[in-house]
């Protein structure tokens, strides 16, 4: 079926940047909402950016400034542009997006399995 698939992850130093992608596999009708989510050792999962369909994007606080969440419409990807990087951006990032792969169907969540962004000197 529909899988997430994510790429950009990686080691860099403080102050560095990362472009992360991600998009689904397979067929799709329709997506709505995407965004992108983190989790850090002991942490829950936080929002970090989201961008709708028409790409009106949120942010979280921490990252406002530094992070640029961006979409193609046409290849049904998603990005997220990281620049300043800090320690504390170290997280595994998740993309989400909300879609459906056929008109038939209703909307679903779906996940990818996260992509390891390390900052670290």
């Amino acid at each position: 079926q529909v899988q997430l698939v994510e790429s950009g992850g990686g080691l860099v130093q403080p102050g560095g940047s990362l472009r992360l992608s991600c998009a689904p596999s397979g067929s799709i009708f329709e997506i709505n909402e995407m965004g992108w989510y983190r989790q850090a050792p002991g942490k829950q999962r936080e929002l970090v950016a989201t961008i709708t369909s028409g790409k009106t994007t949120t942010y979280a606080d921490s990252v406002k400034g530094r992070f640029t969440i961006s979409r193609d419409n046409g290849k049904n990807t998603v990005y997220l542009q990281m620049n300043s990087l800090k320690p504390e951006d170290t997280a595994v990032y998740y993309c989400n997006a909300d879609l459906r792969p056929q008109f038939n169907v209703p909307f679903i969540k779906f996940w990818g399995q996260g992509t390891q962004v390390t900052v670290s000197s």
